[in-house]
């Protein structure tokens, strides 16, 4: 079967569906999931997986979505693999009242978002939109973010189940399906099963450009300074008062510049200030630090440490205490235990009549976690762009790849596991 032939998509049409559902996910609330919103998407692939025929569709109390397509092939002992996306959407920008527009036969020009017409995607600013001329290119209206990270891997492995299931001709292992709850807080496998999905291996469906694969992350500490200034009635502070807002001020500014997310790029590590709460007497500045080696986590704290000592000099009454705790680690390490895992990936890529790119991601997605677990789970492109922004975007057709090489995927899998011997042969 010439799977990048035969096939009539259903990927844009669900994709269009899921992004109008809000699924935002809020790093401040303590339940899982963060939010229950994120559950009304669930409800509805578990609906459509259940239409299609896959019965064991169902979602659990935290929000995660499983499912299995079972093994159609005669050969025996064909590992079983799982896909995953987060349904979850990022706390960064508006996920309600999302209005997806699909700007047919893209040719290049400016694209000017309705809704607040200052939001103009232009090819300067987006590279990969030189890769899309005639394609049809989604966005939402100017006002929201989108939705494609990571509603597009979402649309992608929905669509390949229904692929798999109407056409029984693709032969393939067991499947398992995997949909988690906020990923973009950084807890989207807190609750998962590993269990229960009983995979060899994982592909998290969460990339960017078309034939990209990511087989390493960034591995990611988190820490919280905590200062304790001196608090003085303002009318009577002179030579007294030692405002924790103002060192944290200066402790902010003092950090430098080579080391912060908008000055690195690649292989460069980073420390990010990314919230800061309190008052004169306290107040508390939170960071993410990553960096793709990790002996380099403990190096960026350490320069936390020397800039909040050396402003420390100028409050001489006032003291700090910094925490450092462990998100996630380089799936690298994991990944070149099993690299025919990567190695059918690419081959997949490259079935689906693409140009596969073997590549780091400066983040981490669900895989970097799920490796860890015992789950290794690389990570292939889902064609989103410029996520986390009101100018996010997405091509129908990297989406209709995408799905494409979810299929040859399962064939490649199956087509390198050993035929089941005749009966009365020994194995």
């Amino acid at each position: 079967m010439d799977l990048n032939a035969s096939l009539g998509f259903t990927v844009t049409e669900r994709f269009l569906d899921y992004v109008k559902i809000d699924t935002q996910s809020d790093p401040n609330s303590n339940s899982t999931p963060s939010t229950e919103k994120q559950k009304d998407l669930g409800r509805v692939l578990v609906k459509e997986l259940l239409d299609m025929g896959v019965n064991d569709a169902h979602l659990d109390e935290y929000g995660y979505v499983y499912a299995t397509i079972p093994a159609n092939t005669d050969k025996a002992g064909v590992p079983v693999i799982c896909f995953c996306s987060h349904m979850d959407t990022a706390p960064d920008c508006s996920g309600t009242g999302v209005k997806p527009i699909v700007h047919s036969n893209y040719q290049g020009e400016d694209i000017i978002l309705p809704d607040d017409k200052t939001q103009v995607l232009k090819m300067s600013d987006h590279p990969d939109l030189k890769n899309q001329i005639g394609n049809d290119i989604i966005t939402a209206s100017g006002t929201t973010l989108l939705g494609a990270d990571n509603k597009a891997g979402v649309a992608e492995i929905m669509d390949a189940c229904y692929q798999l299931v109407n056409h029984p001709e693709i032969k393939h292992g067991t499947i398992k399906i995997l949909f988690t709850p906020d990923e973009e807080i950084g807890r989207g496998v807190d609750k998962a099963d590993i269990a229960k999905i009983g995979a060899f291996a994982c592909y998290t469906m969460d990339g960017e450009s078309a034939g990209n694969m990511e087989n390493e992350t960034f591995s990611a500490d988190g820490a919280r300074l905590t200062i304790n200034g001196v608090s003085s009635h303002p009318g009577f502070a002179k030579g007294k008062m030692e405002s924790a807002i103002k060192i944290a001020g200066q402790i902010i500014a003092a950090l430098p510049d080579d080391l912060s997310p908008e000055h690195t790029e690649e292989m460069q590590g980073f420390i990010h200030p990314v919230d800061f709460g309190g008052h004169v007497e306290t107040a508390t500045i939170d960071f993410i630090i990553r960096d793709f080696e990790d002996a380099n986590l403990s190096k960026h704290a350490d320069v936390v440490r020397k800039v909040a000592d050396e402003v420390l000099k100028r409050f001489p009454n006032s003291t700090y205490t910094l925490e450092t705790y462990e998100q996630y680690r380089n799936m690298k390490r994991v990944l070149a235990q099993n690299p025919q895992i990567v190695e059918y990936g690419m081959e997949a890529i490259r079935r689906a009549g693409l140009e596969a790119k073997l590549c780091s991601i400066r983040g981490g997605t669900d895989g970097s976690r799920l490796s860890f677990m015992g789950l290794p789970s690389p990570n292939i492109f889902a064609g989103e762009h410029a996520f986390h922004g009101k100018q996010e975007w997405v091509s129908v057709q990297d989406m209709q790849k995408a799905v494409e090489t979810i299929l040859h995927l399962c064939v490649v899998w199956e087509e390198n596991s050993a035929p089941q011997p005749p009966k009365g042969v020994a194995e």
